[in-house]
This record gives C-alpha cells, sequence and structure tokens, in this order.
C-alpha cells in the first residue's frame, strides 16, 4: 500500500520521471524569475519554486 506519492514501490522509471519533473519546474521557476514581475507574481513564485526544491530533496532522500 502506497503511503505517499514518493513510496519506495515506485518503479526507477517513474522516480526518474518525477525528478526530471521537478527539475524541468525548478529550471521554469528559476527563469520566470529573471523577467519582470509584480510582487504578487514573484512572492507567488518563489513560493512555487520552494515546494519544487523541496519535493526534488524529499525524493532524492528517499532513492537512496
Amino acid at each position: 500500500m502506497k503511503t505517499s506519492a514518493y513510496d519506495c514501490g515506485d518503479t526507477i522509471d517513474e522516480k526518474l520521471a518525477r525528478q526530471r519533473a521537478h527539475e524541468n519546474n525548478i529550471a521554469r521557476y528559476r527563469r520566470l524569475l529573471q523577467t519582470q514581475l509584480s510582487d504578487v507574481e514573484r512572492n507567488f513564485i518563489d513560493q512555487r519554486l520552494a515546494e519544487e526544491q523541496t519535493a526534488l530533496s524529499v525524493l532524492a532522500h528517499i532513492s537512496t
């Protein structure tokens, strides 16, 4: 039974796909932060970037 989205029962391919998705999202958010944004937009993207970085860190931690 899975206990989370990052359960150890995932296949290697699923974990790699999830890792790539987080890395792509992080890169996209970093590119967006280099553009002209309102304070609200910047705060939203900063929060999403932090969430993606945390998710990637969790995924890396359980993969070891």
